[in-house]
Protein backbone atom coordinates (compact mmCIF):
# COMPACT_ATOMS: atom_id res chain seq x y z
CA UNK A 1 0.00 0.00 0.00
CA UNK A 2 1.37 3.73 -1.07
CA UNK A 3 2.10 6.06 1.76
CA UNK A 4 -0.62 8.41 -0.02
CA UNK A 5 -2.90 5.38 0.75
CA UNK A 6 -2.01 4.42 4.43
CA UNK A 7 -2.35 7.84 5.42
CA UNK A 8 -6.06 8.10 4.03
CA UNK A 9 -7.03 4.89 5.47
CA UNK A 10 -5.93 5.95 8.94
CA UNK A 11 -7.20 9.24 8.40
CA UNK A 12 -10.79 7.59 7.59
CA UNK A 13 -10.51 5.56 10.43
CA UNK A 14 -9.72 8.44 13.18
CA UNK A 15 -12.34 10.36 11.57
CA UNK A 16 -15.12 7.87 11.62
CA UNK A 17 -14.66 8.08 15.43
CA UNK A 18 -16.47 11.27 14.74
CA UNK A 19 -20.08 9.18 14.48
CA UNK A 20 -20.19 8.97 18.26
CA UNK A 21 -19.97 12.92 18.48
CA UNK A 22 -23.27 12.97 16.19
CA UNK A 23 -26.19 14.84 18.33
CA UNK A 24 -23.99 16.64 20.57
CA UNK A 25 -21.87 18.54 18.06
CA UNK A 26 -22.50 20.18 14.34
CA UNK A 27 -20.27 18.25 12.00
CA UNK A 28 -18.20 21.16 11.37
CA UNK A 29 -17.49 21.44 14.97
CA UNK A 30 -15.91 17.54 14.63
CA UNK A 31 -12.41 18.42 14.21
CA UNK A 32 -12.47 20.57 17.66
CA UNK A 33 -12.57 17.49 19.11
CA UNK A 34 -11.18 14.87 16.95
CA UNK A 35 -7.67 16.73 16.25
CA UNK A 36 -6.79 17.11 20.53
CA UNK A 37 -7.79 13.77 20.98
CA UNK A 38 -5.60 12.16 18.13
CA UNK A 39 -2.66 14.80 19.64
CA UNK A 40 -3.64 13.29 22.70
CA UNK A 41 -3.99 9.28 22.22
CA UNK A 42 -0.52 9.78 19.52
CA UNK A 43 1.50 10.60 23.26
CA UNK A 44 -0.61 7.84 24.68
CA UNK A 45 0.99 5.31 22.06
CA UNK A 46 4.55 7.05 22.29
CA UNK A 47 4.90 6.56 26.12
CA UNK A 48 3.49 3.21 26.40
CA UNK A 49 7.15 1.64 26.78
CA UNK A 50 8.02 3.79 29.22
CA UNK A 51 5.02 4.71 31.56
CA UNK A 52 5.90 2.41 34.34
CA UNK A 53 9.57 3.49 34.97
CA UNK A 54 8.58 7.02 34.40
CA UNK A 55 6.08 6.80 37.25
CA UNK A 56 8.42 4.95 39.37
CA UNK A 57 10.84 7.92 39.08
CA UNK A 58 8.25 10.42 39.30
CA UNK A 59 7.02 8.58 42.98
CA UNK A 60 10.58 8.10 44.18
CA UNK A 61 11.87 11.64 43.44
CA UNK A 62 8.64 13.69 43.44
CA UNK A 63 9.36 15.73 46.75
CA UNK A 64 13.04 16.84 45.23
CA UNK A 65 13.94 19.85 42.68
CA UNK A 66 11.56 20.29 40.39
CA UNK A 67 13.88 21.40 37.51
CA UNK A 68 16.17 18.82 38.32
CA UNK A 69 12.99 15.90 38.36
CA UNK A 70 11.77 17.95 34.76
CA UNK A 71 15.06 16.16 33.22
CA UNK A 72 15.44 13.21 34.75
CA UNK A 73 11.65 12.10 33.70
CA UNK A 74 12.06 13.16 30.01
CA UNK A 75 15.41 10.85 30.02
CA UNK A 76 13.34 7.95 31.51
CA UNK A 77 10.83 8.42 28.94
CA UNK A 78 12.68 8.70 26.29
CA UNK A 79 11.31 11.89 25.04
CA UNK A 80 11.08 15.71 25.32
CA UNK A 81 7.85 15.27 27.32
CA UNK A 82 6.40 12.92 29.94
CA UNK A 83 2.93 12.01 31.66
CA UNK A 84 3.44 11.59 35.52
CA UNK A 85 -0.77 10.18 35.67
CA UNK A 86 -1.56 6.56 36.78
CA UNK A 87 -3.61 6.79 33.83
CA UNK A 88 -3.25 5.57 30.51
CA UNK A 89 -6.71 5.59 27.59
CA UNK A 90 -6.98 2.14 28.51
CA UNK A 91 -6.77 2.22 32.04
CA UNK A 92 -9.43 5.01 31.91
CA UNK A 93 -11.97 2.74 30.84
CA UNK A 94 -11.89 0.73 34.24
CA UNK A 95 -13.81 3.32 35.71
CA UNK A 96 -16.45 4.76 33.79
CA UNK A 97 -18.36 6.42 36.26
CA UNK A 98 -15.62 8.63 36.84
CA UNK A 99 -14.29 9.30 33.12
CA UNK A 100 -14.06 13.49 33.62
CA UNK A 101 -12.31 13.54 36.65
CA UNK A 102 -9.84 10.82 35.66
CA UNK A 103 -9.38 11.75 32.14
CA UNK A 104 -8.41 15.57 33.26
CA UNK A 105 -5.83 13.62 36.19
CA UNK A 106 -4.43 12.50 32.78
CA UNK A 107 -3.92 15.17 30.89
CA UNK A 108 -2.93 17.35 33.72
CA UNK A 109 0.10 14.80 34.42
CA UNK A 110 1.61 15.44 31.19
CA UNK A 111 4.84 18.14 30.98
CA UNK A 112 4.46 21.83 31.27
CA UNK A 113 4.89 21.60 26.88
CA UNK A 114 1.88 19.06 26.28
CA UNK A 115 -0.01 21.43 28.04
CA UNK A 116 1.01 24.63 26.82
CA UNK A 117 -0.40 22.51 23.45
CA UNK A 118 -4.34 21.23 24.80
CA UNK A 119 -4.72 24.86 26.06
CA UNK A 120 -4.33 25.90 22.69
CA UNK A 121 -6.95 23.53 21.34
CA UNK A 122 -9.06 24.94 23.89
CA UNK A 123 -10.26 21.37 24.73
CA UNK A 124 -11.68 21.99 28.23
CA UNK A 125 -14.67 23.01 27.60
CA UNK A 126 -15.07 20.11 24.87
CA UNK A 127 -14.68 17.78 27.88
CA UNK A 128 -17.46 19.04 30.45
CA UNK A 129 -19.92 18.79 27.45
CA UNK A 130 -18.96 15.70 26.07
CA UNK A 131 -18.93 14.76 30.09
CA UNK A 132 -22.13 16.39 30.24
CA UNK A 133 -24.07 14.18 27.55
CA UNK A 134 -22.57 11.18 28.46
CA UNK A 135 -20.42 10.60 25.30
CA UNK A 136 -16.98 11.01 26.69
CA UNK A 137 -16.54 7.15 27.83
CA UNK A 138 -17.36 5.99 24.15
CA UNK A 139 -15.63 8.56 22.52
CA UNK A 140 -12.40 7.83 24.25
CA UNK A 141 -13.15 3.52 23.77
CA UNK A 142 -12.78 4.22 20.06
CA UNK A 143 -9.45 6.08 20.52
CA UNK A 144 -8.67 2.46 22.51
CA UNK A 145 -9.44 0.62 19.48
CA UNK A 146 -6.81 -0.89 16.62
CA UNK A 147 -8.11 2.45 14.31
CA UNK A 148 -6.78 4.55 16.77
CA UNK A 149 -3.70 2.40 17.07
CA UNK A 150 -0.83 5.71 16.69
CA UNK A 151 1.91 3.71 18.42
CA UNK A 152 5.38 4.54 16.45
CA UNK A 153 5.42 0.83 15.36
CA UNK A 154 2.89 1.38 13.54
CA UNK A 155 2.60 5.01 11.92
CA UNK A 156 5.51 6.72 11.44
CA UNK A 157 6.20 10.49 12.45
CA UNK A 158 5.84 11.27 8.75
CA UNK A 159 2.42 9.46 8.56
CA UNK A 160 1.57 11.08 11.19
CA UNK A 161 2.20 14.47 10.08
CA UNK A 162 0.01 13.59 6.99
CA UNK A 163 -2.69 12.28 9.39
CA UNK A 164 -2.81 15.39 10.77
CA UNK A 165 -3.20 17.35 7.56
CA UNK A 166 -5.49 15.20 6.36
CA UNK A 167 -7.68 15.69 9.27
CA UNK A 168 -7.59 19.44 9.26
CA UNK A 169 -8.65 19.31 5.47
CA UNK A 170 -11.55 17.14 6.58
CA UNK A 171 -12.64 19.28 9.23
CA UNK A 172 -11.85 22.19 6.99
CA UNK A 173 -13.97 20.98 4.17
CA UNK A 174 -17.01 20.41 6.73
CA UNK A 175 -16.33 23.83 8.25
CA UNK A 176 -16.25 25.95 5.12
CA UNK A 177 -12.99 26.97 5.44
CA UNK A 178 -9.74 27.11 3.55
CA UNK A 179 -7.36 24.23 4.35
CA UNK A 180 -5.18 25.32 2.28
CA UNK A 181 -4.65 28.06 4.94
CA UNK A 182 -3.26 25.48 7.08
CA UNK A 183 -1.22 23.11 5.28
CA UNK A 184 0.50 22.89 1.52
CA UNK A 185 0.73 20.04 -0.84
CA UNK A 186 3.50 17.85 -0.29
CA UNK A 187 4.54 17.74 -4.06
CA UNK A 188 5.17 21.46 -4.02
CA UNK A 189 7.24 21.25 -0.83
CA UNK A 190 8.93 18.92 -2.02
CA UNK A 191 10.00 20.96 -4.69
CA UNK A 192 10.92 24.10 -2.31
CA UNK A 193 12.80 22.01 -0.83
CA UNK A 194 14.88 20.67 -3.70
CA UNK A 195 15.31 23.98 -4.67
CA UNK A 196 16.55 25.46 -1.19
CA UNK A 197 19.67 23.14 -0.60
CA UNK A 198 20.25 22.86 -4.34
CA UNK A 199 24.13 23.08 -4.58
CA UNK A 200 24.55 23.68 -0.81
CA UNK A 201 27.59 20.86 -0.66
CA UNK A 202 28.38 21.52 2.34
CA UNK A 203 25.46 20.67 3.95
CA UNK A 204 24.69 17.94 1.50
CA UNK A 205 28.39 16.47 2.27
CA UNK A 206 29.86 17.84 5.13
CA UNK A 207 29.77 15.84 8.53
CA UNK A 208 28.30 17.38 11.48
CA UNK A 209 27.00 20.07 9.63
CA UNK A 210 24.68 22.63 11.80
CA UNK A 211 22.03 24.36 9.94
CA UNK A 212 18.65 26.36 10.85
CA UNK A 213 15.77 26.96 8.71
CA UNK A 214 12.43 29.41 9.32
CA UNK A 215 9.03 29.50 8.57
CA UNK A 216 6.54 32.34 9.24
CA UNK A 217 3.80 31.09 8.68
CA UNK A 218 4.17 27.67 9.63
CA UNK A 219 0.71 25.90 9.99
CA UNK A 220 1.81 22.24 11.04
CA UNK A 221 4.75 22.03 10.15
CA UNK A 222 5.21 20.47 6.66
CA UNK A 223 7.27 22.66 5.18
CA UNK A 224 9.58 22.06 8.07
CA UNK A 225 8.86 17.80 8.08
CA UNK A 226 9.77 17.73 4.40
CA UNK A 227 13.36 19.56 5.04
CA UNK A 228 14.17 17.22 7.79
CA UNK A 229 13.45 14.51 5.86
CA UNK A 230 15.25 15.24 2.90
CA UNK A 231 18.04 16.72 5.07
CA UNK A 232 18.57 13.11 6.51
CA UNK A 233 18.21 10.96 3.88
CA UNK A 234 21.12 12.68 2.11
CA UNK A 235 23.31 13.38 4.93
CA UNK A 236 22.40 11.59 8.64
CA UNK A 237 25.38 13.50 10.05
CA UNK A 238 24.10 16.98 9.38
CA UNK A 239 21.11 18.66 11.73
CA UNK A 240 18.42 20.88 10.21
CA UNK A 241 17.25 22.90 12.87
CA UNK A 242 13.75 24.29 12.84
CA UNK A 243 12.19 27.53 13.61
CA UNK A 244 8.53 28.17 13.02
CA UNK A 245 5.61 30.94 13.98
CA UNK A 246 1.77 30.06 13.63
CA UNK A 247 -1.14 32.36 14.38
CA UNK A 248 -3.67 29.47 13.95
CA UNK A 249 -4.04 27.81 17.33
CA UNK A 250 -4.58 24.66 16.02
CA UNK A 251 -1.94 23.83 13.61
CA UNK A 252 0.18 25.73 15.95
CA UNK A 253 -0.91 23.17 19.08
CA UNK A 254 -0.31 20.21 15.88
CA UNK A 255 3.16 21.70 14.34
CA UNK A 256 4.72 22.04 18.48
CA UNK A 257 3.30 18.47 19.11
CA UNK A 258 4.83 17.03 15.59
CA UNK A 259 8.64 18.48 16.58
CA UNK A 260 7.72 17.06 20.33
CA UNK A 261 7.06 13.95 18.90
CA UNK A 262 10.25 13.75 16.81
CA UNK A 263 12.27 14.81 19.64
CA UNK A 264 13.05 18.08 18.17
CA UNK A 265 13.25 21.61 20.25
CA UNK A 266 9.69 22.52 20.27
CA UNK A 267 10.44 25.92 22.20
CA UNK A 268 11.28 26.75 18.76
CA UNK A 269 7.99 26.99 17.51
CA UNK A 270 6.12 30.08 18.47
CA UNK A 271 2.68 31.17 18.62
CA UNK A 272 1.58 34.66 17.10
CA UNK A 273 1.16 36.89 14.57
CA UNK A 274 4.24 37.44 12.61
CA UNK A 275 3.48 40.44 11.24
CA UNK A 276 2.62 42.41 14.26
CA UNK A 277 4.30 40.25 16.86
CA UNK A 278 7.33 38.56 15.46
CA UNK A 279 8.54 35.96 17.75
CA UNK A 280 12.44 36.17 16.36
CA UNK A 281 13.29 39.51 16.12
CA UNK A 282 16.89 40.03 14.86
CA UNK A 283 17.31 36.22 14.47
CA UNK A 284 18.50 35.29 11.39
CA UNK A 285 18.61 31.70 9.28
CA UNK A 286 20.15 29.89 6.84
CA UNK A 287 17.39 29.03 4.90
CA UNK A 288 13.89 30.29 5.04
CA UNK A 289 10.66 28.52 3.42
CA UNK A 290 6.97 29.80 3.80
CA UNK A 291 3.47 29.70 2.29
CA UNK A 292 2.46 33.13 3.83
CA UNK A 293 -1.53 33.93 3.06
CA UNK A 294 -2.07 36.17 0.14
CA UNK A 295 -4.69 37.88 -0.54
CA UNK A 296 -5.94 38.84 3.01
CA UNK A 297 -5.74 42.48 4.76
CA UNK A 298 -3.38 43.20 7.26
CA UNK A 299 -5.71 46.09 8.58
CA UNK A 300 -5.77 44.79 12.01
CA UNK A 301 -2.21 45.15 12.11
CA UNK A 302 -1.28 47.98 10.29
CA UNK A 303 -0.93 50.38 13.44
CA UNK A 304 2.16 48.03 14.27
CA UNK A 305 3.28 47.69 10.99
CA UNK A 306 3.19 50.96 10.03
CA UNK A 307 5.36 52.01 13.14
CA UNK A 308 7.92 49.69 12.50
CA UNK A 309 8.04 51.07 8.93
CA UNK A 310 9.39 53.96 9.68
CA UNK A 311 12.68 52.45 11.53
CA UNK A 312 13.38 52.04 7.80
CA UNK A 313 16.04 49.31 7.33
CA UNK A 314 16.62 48.69 10.94
CA UNK A 315 12.86 47.20 10.92
CA UNK A 316 11.54 44.39 8.22
CA UNK A 317 9.97 46.90 6.58
CA UNK A 318 11.78 49.05 5.28
CA UNK A 319 11.56 48.63 1.39
CA UNK A 320 7.96 50.14 1.18
CA UNK A 321 4.48 49.03 2.01
CA UNK A 322 1.84 47.04 0.27
CA UNK A 323 -1.50 48.08 -0.14
CA UNK A 324 -3.60 46.54 3.15
CA UNK A 325 -5.95 44.65 0.85
CA UNK A 326 -2.80 41.84 0.26
CA UNK A 327 -0.08 41.36 3.39
CA UNK A 328 1.60 38.52 1.21
CA UNK A 329 4.94 41.13 0.48
CA UNK A 330 5.11 42.10 4.19
CA UNK A 331 6.02 38.36 4.75
CA UNK A 332 8.52 38.53 2.00
CA UNK A 333 9.54 41.26 3.54
CA UNK A 334 10.18 39.66 6.58
CA UNK A 335 11.54 36.56 5.12
CA UNK A 336 14.42 38.41 3.44
CA UNK A 337 15.20 40.57 7.01
CA UNK A 338 15.77 36.92 8.22
CA UNK A 339 18.45 36.27 5.92
CA UNK A 340 21.59 34.87 7.03
CA UNK A 341 24.23 37.47 6.26
CA UNK A 342 26.51 34.74 5.54
CA UNK A 343 24.33 33.80 3.35
CA UNK A 344 21.00 32.47 2.91
CA UNK A 345 18.49 30.88 0.28
CA UNK A 346 14.60 31.58 0.50
CA UNK A 347 11.31 30.15 -1.47
CA UNK A 348 8.58 31.65 -0.48
CA UNK A 349 5.23 31.11 -2.49
CA UNK A 350 2.94 34.10 -3.68
CA UNK A 351 -0.11 34.31 -6.23
CA UNK A 352 0.56 36.49 -9.23
CA UNK A 353 -0.03 40.23 -7.79
CA UNK A 354 3.50 40.62 -5.89
CA UNK A 355 4.86 40.42 -9.85
CA UNK A 356 3.32 43.89 -11.32
CA UNK A 357 1.02 45.31 -8.66
CA UNK A 358 1.47 48.63 -7.69
CA UNK A 359 2.42 51.81 -9.90
CA UNK A 360 6.33 53.22 -10.21
CA UNK A 361 7.26 54.78 -6.71
CA UNK A 362 4.28 52.37 -4.74
CA UNK A 363 4.72 49.82 -1.82
CA UNK A 364 4.94 46.74 -3.95
CA UNK A 365 7.36 47.98 -6.87
CA UNK A 366 9.39 49.70 -4.00
CA UNK A 367 9.44 46.53 -2.72
CA UNK A 368 10.50 44.64 -6.26
CA UNK A 369 12.86 47.34 -6.40
CA UNK A 370 15.12 46.63 -3.50
CA UNK A 371 15.03 42.80 -4.20
CA UNK A 372 16.32 43.39 -7.21
CA UNK A 373 18.73 46.48 -7.20
CA UNK A 374 20.49 44.55 -4.16
CA UNK A 375 20.69 41.02 -6.66
CA UNK A 376 18.25 39.06 -4.14
CA UNK A 377 16.30 37.20 -6.76
CA UNK A 378 17.32 34.49 -8.09
CA UNK A 379 14.64 32.57 -9.93
CA UNK A 380 10.51 32.64 -10.26
CA UNK A 381 9.14 29.24 -10.90
CA UNK A 382 5.35 29.04 -12.09
CA UNK A 383 3.54 26.11 -11.09
CA UNK A 384 0.07 24.54 -12.58
CA UNK A 385 -3.12 25.90 -11.43
CA UNK A 386 -5.46 23.77 -9.12
CA UNK A 387 -2.89 22.04 -7.18
CA UNK A 388 -3.95 24.24 -4.24
CA UNK A 389 -6.26 23.05 -2.31
CA UNK A 390 -7.78 26.48 -1.79
CA UNK A 391 -7.55 28.20 -4.75
CA UNK A 392 -6.89 27.62 -8.55
CA UNK A 393 -5.20 30.62 -9.65
CA UNK A 394 -1.98 30.93 -10.84
CA UNK A 395 0.63 30.90 -8.15
CA UNK A 396 4.65 31.47 -8.29
CA UNK A 397 7.49 30.10 -5.76
CA UNK A 398 10.23 33.19 -5.49
CA UNK A 399 13.71 32.10 -5.07
CA UNK A 400 15.98 34.36 -3.03
CA UNK A 401 19.62 34.64 -1.87
CA UNK A 402 22.35 36.76 -0.85
CA UNK A 403 25.15 34.85 -1.77
CA UNK A 404 24.41 35.30 -6.12
CA UNK A 405 27.53 37.40 -6.12
CA UNK A 406 30.43 35.70 -8.27
CA UNK A 407 28.32 33.10 -9.69
CA UNK A 408 26.63 33.04 -13.04
CA UNK A 409 23.08 34.14 -11.57
CA UNK A 410 24.97 37.35 -10.34
CA UNK A 411 22.70 40.40 -11.67
CA UNK A 412 20.52 37.87 -13.75
CA UNK A 413 16.83 36.33 -12.57
CA UNK A 414 15.58 32.84 -14.18
CA UNK A 415 12.06 32.82 -15.31
CA UNK A 416 11.00 28.80 -15.03
CA UNK A 417 7.22 28.30 -16.66
CA UNK A 418 6.08 25.04 -14.97
CA UNK A 419 2.61 25.61 -15.45
CA UNK A 420 2.14 22.47 -17.92
CA UNK A 421 4.22 20.26 -15.86
CA UNK A 422 1.21 18.61 -14.12
CA UNK A 423 -1.04 15.42 -14.24
CA UNK A 424 -4.67 15.60 -13.36
CA UNK A 425 -5.87 13.83 -10.10
CA UNK A 426 -8.23 11.08 -10.52
CA UNK A 427 -10.77 12.83 -7.58
CA UNK A 428 -10.30 16.13 -6.63
CA UNK A 429 -9.76 17.35 -2.99
CA UNK A 430 -11.09 21.26 -2.84
CA UNK A 431 -9.88 22.99 -5.81
CA UNK A 432 -7.05 20.54 -5.78
CA UNK A 433 -7.14 19.05 -9.65
CA UNK A 434 -3.83 18.31 -10.40
CA UNK A 435 -0.39 17.32 -8.91
CA UNK A 436 2.63 17.65 -9.89
CA UNK A 437 4.30 14.49 -10.04
CA UNK A 438 7.98 13.12 -9.23
CA UNK A 439 9.13 13.77 -13.01
CA UNK A 440 8.02 17.22 -12.76
CA UNK A 441 9.74 18.01 -9.68
CA UNK A 442 13.17 16.39 -10.67
CA UNK A 443 12.79 18.47 -14.36
CA UNK A 444 11.60 21.76 -12.81
CA UNK A 445 14.79 21.16 -10.40
CA UNK A 446 16.89 20.40 -13.33
CA UNK A 447 16.18 23.39 -15.45
CA UNK A 448 16.70 25.54 -12.01
CA UNK A 449 20.08 24.07 -11.36
CA UNK A 450 21.39 24.20 -14.93
CA UNK A 451 20.48 27.57 -15.23
CA UNK A 452 19.88 27.60 -19.43
CA UNK A 453 17.29 29.17 -21.38
CA UNK A 454 15.33 26.36 -22.54
CA UNK A 455 11.08 26.32 -24.01
CA UNK A 456 10.30 26.92 -20.07
CA UNK A 457 13.37 28.93 -18.65
CA UNK A 458 14.03 32.64 -19.87
CA UNK A 459 17.30 34.25 -18.31
CA UNK A 460 16.85 38.48 -18.03
CA UNK A 461 19.50 40.82 -16.59
CA UNK A 462 17.67 42.68 -13.10
CA UNK A 463 17.37 45.74 -15.38
CA UNK A 464 15.23 44.04 -17.49
CA UNK A 465 12.51 44.42 -15.06
CA UNK A 466 13.00 47.96 -14.26
CA UNK A 467 11.74 51.52 -15.88
CA UNK A 468 11.51 54.91 -15.55
CA UNK A 469 7.75 56.64 -15.22
CA UNK A 470 8.59 60.34 -17.16
CA UNK A 471 5.81 62.74 -17.82
CA UNK A 472 5.42 64.52 -20.84
CA UNK A 473 4.22 67.72 -20.58
CA UNK A 474 2.36 69.96 -23.38
CA UNK A 475 2.01 73.86 -23.11
CA UNK A 476 -1.60 75.62 -22.99
CA UNK A 477 -2.80 77.13 -25.83
CA UNK A 478 -4.60 80.74 -25.82
CA UNK A 479 -7.19 80.98 -28.43
CA UNK A 480 -5.08 80.92 -31.26
CA UNK A 481 -3.86 78.07 -30.49
CA UNK A 482 -0.04 79.36 -29.55
CA UNK A 483 1.50 78.78 -25.80
CA UNK A 484 0.64 80.35 -22.82
CA UNK A 485 4.18 81.82 -21.24
CA UNK A 486 4.34 81.85 -17.94
CA UNK A 487 7.61 83.91 -16.65
CA UNK A 488 8.82 83.14 -20.52
CA UNK A 489 8.24 79.20 -20.04
CA UNK A 490 5.57 77.32 -21.30
CA UNK A 491 2.81 76.98 -18.81
CA UNK A 492 2.25 73.08 -18.41
CA UNK A 493 -1.73 72.03 -19.43
CA UNK A 494 -3.46 69.08 -17.64
CA UNK A 495 -5.54 67.62 -19.94
CA UNK A 496 -2.41 67.41 -22.45
CA UNK A 497 0.00 65.96 -19.91
CA UNK A 498 0.91 62.32 -20.69
CA UNK A 499 3.36 59.44 -19.27
CA UNK A 500 5.44 57.03 -20.97
CA UNK A 501 7.24 53.98 -19.48
CA UNK A 502 11.08 53.96 -20.16
CA UNK A 503 12.84 50.89 -19.82
CA UNK A 504 16.10 51.07 -17.62
CA UNK A 505 17.99 49.93 -19.96
CA UNK A 506 17.06 52.83 -22.31
CA UNK A 507 18.19 56.49 -23.01
CA UNK A 508 15.84 58.86 -21.95
CA UNK A 509 15.92 61.13 -24.44
CA UNK A 510 16.82 58.98 -27.10
CA UNK A 511 13.54 56.92 -26.23
CA UNK A 512 11.71 60.71 -25.98
CA UNK A 513 13.18 61.86 -29.83
CA UNK A 514 12.02 58.75 -31.56
CA UNK A 515 8.67 57.87 -29.53
CA UNK A 516 6.94 61.41 -28.60
CA UNK A 517 8.67 63.87 -30.24
CA UNK A 518 7.21 63.33 -34.01
CA UNK A 519 4.03 63.20 -32.81
CA UNK A 520 4.44 66.09 -30.22
CA UNK A 521 7.00 68.58 -31.10
CA UNK A 522 5.87 71.20 -28.69
CA UNK A 523 6.23 68.25 -25.80
CA UNK A 524 8.61 68.32 -22.83
CA UNK A 525 9.58 66.27 -20.05
CA UNK A 526 9.42 67.32 -16.44
CA UNK A 527 12.05 65.48 -14.55
CA UNK A 528 11.12 66.40 -11.33
CA UNK A 529 8.61 63.42 -11.72
CA UNK A 530 10.33 60.67 -13.04
CA UNK A 531 9.88 57.26 -11.27
CA UNK A 532 11.90 54.82 -11.48
CA UNK A 533 9.56 51.54 -11.17
CA UNK A 534 10.36 47.43 -11.60
CA UNK A 535 7.18 45.05 -12.58
CA UNK A 536 8.02 41.37 -13.62
CA UNK A 537 5.63 40.46 -16.41
CA UNK A 538 5.99 36.86 -16.39
CA UNK A 539 2.78 35.27 -18.62
CA UNK A 540 3.68 38.02 -21.35
CA UNK A 541 7.78 36.39 -21.70
CA UNK A 542 5.88 33.22 -22.24
CA UNK A 543 3.42 34.01 -24.02
CA UNK A 544 2.46 31.87 -27.72
CA UNK A 545 0.97 33.22 -30.75
CA UNK A 546 -1.43 31.33 -31.79
CA UNK A 547 -3.17 31.61 -35.08
CA UNK A 548 -6.81 32.03 -35.55
CA UNK A 549 -8.45 28.95 -37.47
CA UNK A 550 -8.97 29.85 -41.33
CA UNK A 551 -12.43 31.76 -42.33
CA UNK A 552 -12.81 29.06 -44.81
CA UNK A 553 -12.58 26.38 -42.02
CA UNK A 554 -14.88 28.37 -39.43
CA UNK A 555 -17.59 28.89 -41.87
CA UNK A 556 -17.85 25.22 -43.29
CA UNK A 557 -18.19 24.32 -39.67
CA UNK A 558 -21.13 26.80 -39.16
CA UNK A 559 -22.84 25.09 -41.98
CA UNK A 560 -22.43 22.06 -41.07
CA UNK A 561 -23.83 23.01 -37.87
CA UNK A 562 -27.21 24.75 -39.61
CA UNK A 563 -27.91 21.68 -41.58
CA UNK A 564 -27.77 19.52 -38.25
CA UNK A 565 -30.20 22.41 -36.85
CA UNK A 566 -32.50 22.85 -39.43
CA UNK A 567 -32.82 18.56 -39.44
CA UNK A 568 -33.50 18.60 -35.54
CA UNK A 569 -36.14 21.37 -35.91
CA UNK A 570 -37.94 19.38 -38.62
CA UNK A 571 -37.83 16.48 -36.18
CA UNK A 572 -39.64 19.05 -33.61
CA UNK A 573 -42.54 20.62 -35.86
CA UNK A 574 -43.41 17.10 -37.46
Amino acid sequence: MSLSSRVNEKASLIWAIADKLTGVYKPHEYGEVILPLTVLRRFDCILADTKTAVLDTYNKLKDQNLDLLDGLLYEVAGHKFYNISKYTFKTLLDDPDNIESNFRDYINGFSDNVQDIIRKFKFDNHITTMADKHILYMVIKEFTTDKANLHPDHISNLEMGYVFEEIIRRFSEAHNEDAGQHYTPREVIRLMVNILFHDDNAVLSGQNVARTIYDCACGTGGMLSVAEEYLANLNSTSKLISFGQELNDQTFAICKADMLIKGNDAERIKSGNTLSDDQFSGETFDYIISNPPFGREWKNEEAIVKNEAKLGFDGRFGPGLPSTADGQMLFLENAIKKMNPQGSRIAIIHNGSPLFTGDAGSGPSEIRRYILENDLLEAIIALPNDIFYNTGIATYIWVLSNKKAGTPREGKVQLINANDLYEKRRKSLGNKRNDIPESAIKEITKTYGEFRETEISKIFDNEDFGYTKITVERPMLDEDGKPVLVKGKPKADTKRRDTEIVPLKEDIETYFKREVLPFAPDAWIDTKKNKIGYEIPFTRYFYKYVAPRPSDEIMAEIKALEIDLDGALEEVFK
